[in-house]
């Protein structure tokens, strides 16, 4: 194997070992190395200046905690040969790699009508093509049509291995210590029933706290109204270049975010167009600040504007509204940066936003999680815990978020 049994030092978790060839040259491959220049949070460094953390970290971290599973479960005497092992480490530590720079802000600005679940498929389908099939098992295991069920369910599902890295990994390194969960004590408690995960009696608690958590995460730190603001504000550079380079203004832009500000891409150019996904898979968080630092000297005052308020930390104020606002009260912000600025109401509207968010922790419908009691019988986490909290979870909590751009 020319050494290629790697150990990588995880501030996490430790040592995490790299077991195969296989899994060793998709660390190495280009697409996967990509994620190390993807910050995990996107914007949530704006809030909490430690998550700088990267997609490749947790897909690591992701892989490292798929192999604990499976050890667990074989261990309990299910046997799973190296093979589906393998592909299970393989799916897992390629899930990520079709994100866009900044986790998400590119595939809502600069391409549209596919996600990064999409395109992360279509890469493996390319590496498999470079690899000879050797991802025919992981592609299966990702797609859900392999016969353990279970395996997807650990890649992706409402206890994937996915979120169990990053709600233990985006603590970590955000310091909010309510986050924290006890992984490793969850994956103790793994098992299954009828080919389909399931939990043990005895890890509910573990469960409940690992609901709770989630549900704090997603409002402390990945919903927090001013990475929700920063947020926005990228899109709306990006969304303003674009419509600059679609009128032919030449902007100043890497060869790959050159592509797609002066092309219309759409779902069907990814599987039409090779040099669609080349583009793509050469972009990263460098591309866009590069790019944003020469646009704060643009001529046109929304560019400007806006690039030099993500680059400098004058982000959009953020207001939490208990509904959207009326017509009447857009028509009178909106005429507000019109005068501001002198500029036309198409573009007054680049400085203004309400965002709608929301916030479910638990969805029952979607193939919950079960747990298992030693009598045999099996009920969902909301009917086996005895808290009443776990019934609010399982309801989608909705918030609405004015974001303006401070005129002082």
């Amino acid at each position: 194997m020319r050494n290629k049994r790697k150990i990588i030092n995880d501030p996490v978790f430790g040592f995490i070992n790299i077991p195969t060839e296989l899994l060793y040259d998709l660390i190495q491959h280009p697409y996967l190395q990509r994620l190390s220049r993807i910050k995990q949070l996107g914007m949530s460094s704006f809030v909490y200046p430690g998550t700088q953390h990267t997609r490749f970290q947790h897909s690591l971290g992701a892989m490292y905690l798929m192999g604990e599973a499976i050890t667990q479960l074989r261990q309990l005497g299910y046997e799973i040969n190296k093979e589906d092992c393998e592909g299970a480490l393989a799916a897992i530590l390629l899930h990520d790699i079709g994100h866009a720079p900044f986790s998400h802000v590119l595939e809502n600005s600069l391409v549209s009508d596919i996600s990064h679940e999409e395109i992360s498929l279509l890469m493996m389908q390319q590496i498999n093509k470079e690899e000879n099939g050797k991802l025919d098992n992981a592609l299966k295991i990702f797609h859900g049509t392999h016969p353990h069920v279970f395996l997807h369910q650990l890649v992706s599902g409402q206890l994937d291995v996915d979120r169990l890295d990053y709600l233990r990994r985006d603590s970590f390194y955000s310091g909010v210590t309510e986050g924290t969960i006890g992984s490793d004590r969850i994956i103790k408690m793994m098992d299954l029933y009828k080919g389909r995960l399931v939990v043990q009696e005895k890890g509910i608690y573990s469960i409940e706290k690992f609901l709770m958590a989630r549900r704090l995460m997603y409002w402390q730190v990945y919903l927090h109204k001013t990475s929700i603001a920063a947020e926005k504000l990228m899109i709306y550079a990006l969304t303003r270049a674009k419509e600059l380079a679609m009128e032919g203004q030449e902007l100043f832009a890497s060869p790959s975010l050159h592509f797609f500000l002066y092309n219309s891409i759409s779902k069907k150019d990814f599987f039409q167009r090779p040099e669609v996904l080349e583009n793509y898979a050469l972009l990263d968080d460098s591309d866009i600040l590069s790019a944003m630092k020469v646009w704060m000297n643009h001529s046109d005052v929304v560019l400007s504007n806006l690039s030099s308020g993500f680059i400098n930390r004058r982000l959009f104020k953020v207001k939490v509204l208990e509904q959207p606002l009326s017509r009447q009260e857009c028509n009178e912000l909106n005429a507000q940066y019109q005068e501001h600025f002198g500029i036309s109401e198409h573009d007054a509207n680049y400085f203004w936003a309400v965002e709608e968010v929301a916030n479910e922790a638990y969805s029952p419908n979607e193939a919950g999680i079960q747990i298992k009691y030693n009598n045999g019988d099996v009920k969902d986490i909301t009917e086996a815990s005895d808290m009443f909290n776990l019934q609010v979870l399982s309801k989608e909590v909705k918030k609405y978020y004015l974001c303006y751009w401070p005129v002082y």
